[in-house]
């Protein structure tokens, strides 16, 4: 089974994607995640960037809602990269990356525009896992160990 989820993030914005359970014994894997900007068309450009972390990176100060993607941080999921110019004759283009991980806490999605301050919509699809109690272990311990403390860099 798949969840969705939708939204409008303002530049600098965040949001929290609530999926815990009492148990823990189900866990999601991102299938899909997506973004526009809210105005397409109209001449604004955009360079934007949305990830998702698996804990929330605005309260801790750890790491920031930045365009800064570095692929060694344990708590990165997923990232969207989207760019689109104000001239008519420059195509649009997102580049999407995003882990196989599994996971059973709440999620989060920060958005970032460098070049503007356009808002942006995006589409996160979740297939749902059935766990078994060991698994749901890992996965939540997983997440605690990665906290604000972790240091993933050299």
């Amino acid at each position: 089974m798949n969840k969705t989820f939708r939204g409008l993030l303002a530049d600098g914005g965040s949001e929290r994607i609530r999926l815990s359970t009492n148990n823990g014994l189900t866990g999601y894997r991102v299938k899909k995640f997506q973004g526009i900007q809210n105005t397409p068309g109209t001449g604004q450009s955009v360079e934007a960037v949305m990830k998702i972390h698996t804990i929330d990176t605005t309260e801790n100060g750890t790491i920031a809602v930045d365009n800064v993607v570095d692929f060694r941080s344990p708590t990165l999921i997923a990232v969207v990269y989207y760019q689109d110019n104000n001239g008519t004759a420059e195509l649009s283009s997102e580049t999407i990356i995003f882990d196989s991980m599994v996971f059973n806490q709440d999620i989060f999605i920060t958005h970032i525009d460098s070049d503007g301050a356009v808002p942006m919509n995006y589409y996160l699809e979740l297939e749902q896992v059935k766990l078994s109690g060991n698994e749901a272990t890992v996965a939540t311990l997983k997440d605690m160990r990665a906290g604000p403390d972790t240091n993933f860099g050299p």
